[in-house]
């Protein structure tokens, strides 16, 4: 395990062929922006896994390339943060 920034939240940006699970078929959405719990590099591949709970508050292993950054908010505390009241209150990314 690695710790890193506080806070960090990332969207799912699914890639169709990439590497299993696929985010959306595991409980994420795009709707909404994960807290980065924690984060995984296995020594035999070159990608990292992020460590974050789901809409059904299960616990996953989903690799970068599936992530992108959203938004950091070191003071928040929730699992997940809606996209879209992001947007109705005004706040770019």
């Amino acid at each position: 395990m690695m710790f890193f920034e506080q806070g960090l939240y990332l969207r799912v940006e699914e890639l169709p062929d990439g590497p299993k699970p696929l985010p959306l078929d595991s409980g994420f959405s795009t709707d909404n922006a994960y807290r980065a719990m924690g984060l995984y590099n296995p020594s035999e591949t070159s990608d990292a896994y992020f460590v974050l709970a789901n809409d059904r508050d299960e616990i996953w292993f989903i690799c970068n390339r599936h992530l992108r950054t959203h938004v950091l908010q070191p003071q928040e505390t929730r699992f997940r943060l809606s996209i879209k009241e992001r947007v109705v209150k005004g706040v770019s990314n």
